[in-house]
């Protein structure tokens, strides 16, 4: 099933649920201070002016939108002097460390999955991490307890990414096995760029066949019986490979045994070169269908019966007022996934012919977050209040069967598999509770956890609640709360706010290793359920988008408002974070109300929302902000574009940047040009650093750069919150 979920600028299963938490432990209330006092760098300014629609606007660090050029090589390292030599002073930022060192190491497992029938659908894949490895590795058994005959028999490596790189961050982003298990195409990104090389792999005896596939992004393999099609761009120019816009996306097949030489056009639309185009095979192999999107919402749907003698190419849906995902067909008709007419999403089928369409699951109040198929059933993933409920019909009749019994309240993914499967593997999270996998029998609807980690801390000591608070202009926002039983509230525990509010994304619970570290010391750990998220629906999205993106600022402040007046914590206690989209909601909320924070952390944020569009796939993000190029648009986006509204006068929080060198998802010029304006604007106390990661991208590549990021974002929020010394912690 395609979802637009994975092309936004910050795909939810990546970066907003594993990258890019930071925690907060706090002793002492005084402003602690650094014995050396901080210098920037002067950054040279230029005669850049732009004119927008009669309103002339200042550029001076234009220059540094070429992350390429010497100088600006020059301008990251002396940066990273100064933010370095800013955290080597802090005395307990080894210990930090350590600590995050430990929470993180244990045994992590991802799903089971396999594909195909006969000896080569026995195999059972799966992802394991020992620990603290940079990269999990990919590993199979034969059969569930991993031998054909049910004897014992122990897992083989298929790719382990750690022998791929000397530091770790070369990352296997993708496994796609073909429809009778004997091949698998995997993809493969370097340095946290979003650039992946696709390779294909003979699984009968785990070799990787001659050849790779390059200039791609977001793949989307898809077999059929032969080959597979997926999505790829024309070669960049050298030197741009990493900031020039992509345009032209295209779809391609690939015959197995061939060159990347070989392979045919299937789709190319040369009169709409900012587009996204996406295949889709049905399982049996009988139907091809091609998204086209302008952006990360909203699509156009095309089909084509592969088994014609002259298979035309038709239209299925017009775009792109809505969003539609093919899930499987039956019987000539299309099940489909979306949201028209259904702003909380349902499924029907859909008679290719008349267009008909007829609920095979109807709208309900919550929202339909995805659906998955396995063993000849479906399962209809909700969101209530922003936790997973999973039901399960019957995919012939559709019969609701079963409402299944989650572990807990918290988020369940999985649930998917072949038509044959007896029993399907799903994951349970929450923000107490690693990841555990569970298995799930078709026949008695039960689930069993199939494996669980060890952990070395006391998950019964916290609690996670639920409240709802009112933002400005009346509406209800859900907030997630975090923190230690019996917490007392007198105003004085250090607290996290972390939001994104962007994208139909749904920031549901999930878990990060280090924010117990946080939790052992006292802290609040919040995650606001910002409009211009996914979780209640279209309509929730909509009101945080363009025109009203303000609503997501809004809430934002609100949900700050009411930690300080529920004396969760104070203006002198409370860290604002956000990452990619949550950067620029940072950014924006920072420029308007100030007084709210002790610190903020805009991370890989899109600053600049005057320029963003013309970088990478930066124009798919139009959809969602709207556009400079456009008048009417151009007034709101000016409004609050974070690098266009820093003042002087303004007493801004201690705040950290973080961006990376390989970002070309969210280009670092937007951080680089922002923190160059802040350090120039602001002439207040508190510091303003930009932490520039090299050799990572959109977010942490490795575990080890995770522990750096986390342990310098840690200290940094700890000393600028009035912390002396750490609280020691007995490991368990």
């Amino acid at each position: 099933m395609i979802s637009l979920v994975n092309f936004s600028i910050y795909p939810k299963t990546i970066l907003v649920k594993t990258n890019f938490i930071i925690l907060c432990l706090l002793v002492g209330t005084s402003t602690t201070t650094l014995a050396q006092p901080l210098s920037y760098p002067v950054t040279r300014k230029v005669e850049q002016v732009d004119d927008y629609h009669g309103t002339t606007i200042a550029d001076p660090y234009r220059w540094l939108e070429d992350d390429r050029s010497a100088e600006t090589a020059d301008w990251v390292k002396a940066q990273n002097k100064v933010t370095f030599g800013y955290l080597d002073q802090i005395p307990y930022r080894p210990q930090l460390k350590k600590r995050i060192e430990q929470l993180l190491d244990y045994t992590k497992y991802g799903k089971l999955f396999h594909r195909g029938e006969g000896e080569m659908g026995q195999w059972y894949y799966f992802y394991k991490n020992d620990g603290l490895q940079n990269q999990s590795v990919l590993y199979r058994q034969k059969g569930l307890t991993g031998g054909a005959d049910g004897s014992a028999m122990p897992p083989e490596v298929v790719i382990d990414p750690n022998q791929l790189a000397a530091d770790g961050t070369t990352r296997l982003m993708s496994f796609d096995i073909s429809k009778d298990g004997r091949y698998a195409a995997y993809a493969l990104s370097k340095a946290g760029s979003d650039w992946q090389e696709v390779f294909i792999m003979d699984l009968q005896t785990l070799k990787t066949l001659p050849g790779k596939l390059e200039w791609t992004k977001f793949p989307g393999v898809t077999w059929t019986s032969t080959g597979f099609y997926y999505s790829g761009f024309d070669k960049p120019k050298t030197g741009e490979e990493l900031s020039a816009q992509n345009k032209y996306s295209k779809i391609n097949y690939h015959q197995v045994g061939t060159s990347q030489q070989e392979d045919q056009l299937v789709y190319e639309d040369k009169a709409h070169p900012l587009r996204y185009n996406f295949a889709q095979v049905t399982d049996d192999g009988r139907y091809l269908f091609i998204y086209i999107s302008e952006g990360t919402d909203g699509t156009e749907v095309w089909y084509r019966n592969l088994q014609a003698k002259n298979p035309a190419l038709k239209r299925l849906f017009a775009g792109f007022a809505h969003n539609y995902s093919v899930v499987d067909h039956k019987a000539g008709q299309f099940l489909v996934y979306h949201n028209n007419g259904a702003p909380t999403y349902k499924v029907s089928l859909v008679d290719p012919v008349t267009g008909a369409m007829k609920d095979f699951v109807s709208a309900k109040p919550d929202k339909l977050e995805t659906v998955t198929l396995a063993g000849g059933k479906l399962f209809a993933h909700y969101l209530k209040d922003v936790t997973t409920r999973v039901t399960q019909y019957d995919l012939k009749s559709g019969r609701l069967e079963n409402t299944v019994a989650l572990p807990g309240l918290g988020t369940a993914d999985g649930f998917s598999g072949e038509k044959s499967d007896k029993v399907v593997f799903y994951r349970f999270s929450s923000f107490t509770v690693p990841p555990t996998i569970c298995q799930y029998d078709l026949a008695t609807q039960k689930s069993t956890i199939f494996k669980s980690p060890t952990l070395r801390y006391n998950q019964t000591t916290y609690e996670t609640k639920q409240v709802f608070y009112t933002s400005k202009d009346g509406t209800r926002v859900p907030m997630f709360l975090t923190h230690r039983e019996g917490l007392k509230l007198d105003g004085t525990n250090p607290t996290l706010l972390y939001g994104y509010g962007g994208y139909n994304v749904s920031l549901s619970p999930y878990y990060n290793g280090p924010l117990i570290a946080f939790l052992e010391q006292g802290g609040v750990y919040a995650v606001a359920n910002l409009r211009g998220g996914g979780e209640y629906g279209e309509a929730w999205h909509k009101q945080g988008m363009k025109a009203k993106k303000q609503n997501v600022f809004d809430d934002c402040v609100a949900a700050a408002e009411y930690l300080i007046a529920q004396k969760y914590t104070s203006p002198e206690k409370l860290a604002l974070q956000g990452g990619s989209n949550g950067g620029l909601l940072v950014g924006a909320v920072i420029n308007q109300r100030p007084d709210l924070f002790r610190v903020a952390f805009p991370q890989v944020g899109v600053m600049d929302i005057l320029r963003f569009q013309k970088f990478t796939v930066g124009w798919g993000w139009v959809v969602e902000f709207g556009s400079s190029e456009k008048p009417d648009d151009f007034k709101y986006i000016y409004a609050y574009s974070p690098l266009h509204n820093i003042r002087p006068g303004i007493n801004y929080p201690a705040t950290m940047v973080t961006t990376a060198d390989h970002d070309d998802r969210v280009v670092p010029a937007h951080s680089f040009k922002y923190a160059a304006t802040l350090q120039a604007t602001y002439k207040g106390p508190n510091p303003v650093l930009i932490r520039i990661e090299t050799n990572s991208g959109h977010g942490a590549v490795s575990t080890q750069k995770r522990i750096d990021e986390n342990a310098d974002i840690f200290s940094f929020m700890l000393w600028n919150m009035g912390m002396k010394s750490l609280t020691e912690v007995a490991e368990k």
